[in-house]
C-alpha cells in the first residue's frame, strides 16, 4: 500500500499524471488489511475494549462478564458475516466490475465474510477458554492481567 501510494505521488509530481488504479488498489488493500487484522487482533487479545466497569468487579463477576461479552461479540460477528455473504452473493449476480481495474467487484470484498467469521471463531474460543480455565482471558492465548505501575513512576 505504501509503495503504491508513493509511486502515485511520484507519478503525479514527475509526470503530472496519477496512476489510474492507485486509489482503487489502496481501497482493496485497506479492506484486506482490516478484515485480516481484526482476526489477528482478536487472537492476540489486542482488540478495543472498555474495561473500567469490569476492573471494578471481583474475579468471578469479571469472568462471567467476559464470557457474556465474548459470546455476544461472536454472535454479532457471525450475523455480520451472514449479511456480508448475502452482499457478496448480490455482487456476483450483478456482475459489477471495478471502474479502473475492471475486476469483478465481489472479489474485492470476498475477504469480509471470511474475516468476520474467523474473528467470530476467535471470540468463541476466548469464551471457551474463560469457561474452561481459571482466570479472565482476553483470547484463548492471552490472560487479562492488571499491572500496577504506579510505584515505578514515583
Amino acid at each position: 500500500m505504501a509503495i503504491n501510494t508513493v509511486a502515485n505521488v511520484v507519478a503525479r509530481l514527475c509526470f503530472s499524471s496519477s496512476l489510474f488504479f492507485s486509489e482503487e488498489l489502496n481501497t482493496f488493500l485497506i479492506i484486506l488489511v482490516t478484515f485480516v487484522g481484526i482476526s489477528e487482533a482478536a487472537r492476540m487479545g489486542r482488540h478495543i475494549r472498555m474495561s473500567a466497569f469490569s476492573d471494578m468487579l471481583g474475579p468471578v463477576a469479571s469472568k462471567v462478564l467476559m464470557i457474556i461479552v465474548t459470546l455476544g461479540t461472536a454472535l454479532l460477528l457471525f450475523i455480520l458475516a451472514y449479511y456480508s455473504i448475502d452482499y457478496v452473493a448480490g455482487l456476483v449476480k450483478t456482475n459489477r466490475l471495478t471502474p479502473s481495474l475492471r475486476i469483478p467487484m465481489y472479489l474485492t470484498v470476498l475477504i469480509v465474510p471470511f474475516g468476520l467469521t474467523v474473528t467470530g471463531i476467535q471470540f468463541v474460543l476466548a469464551a471457551l477458554t474463560n469457561i474452561l480455565k481459571p482466570g479472565v482471558h482476553l483470547s484463548y492465548r492471552v490472560e487479562d492481567t492488571y499491572e500496577d505501575n504506579l510505584d515505578t513512576h514515583l
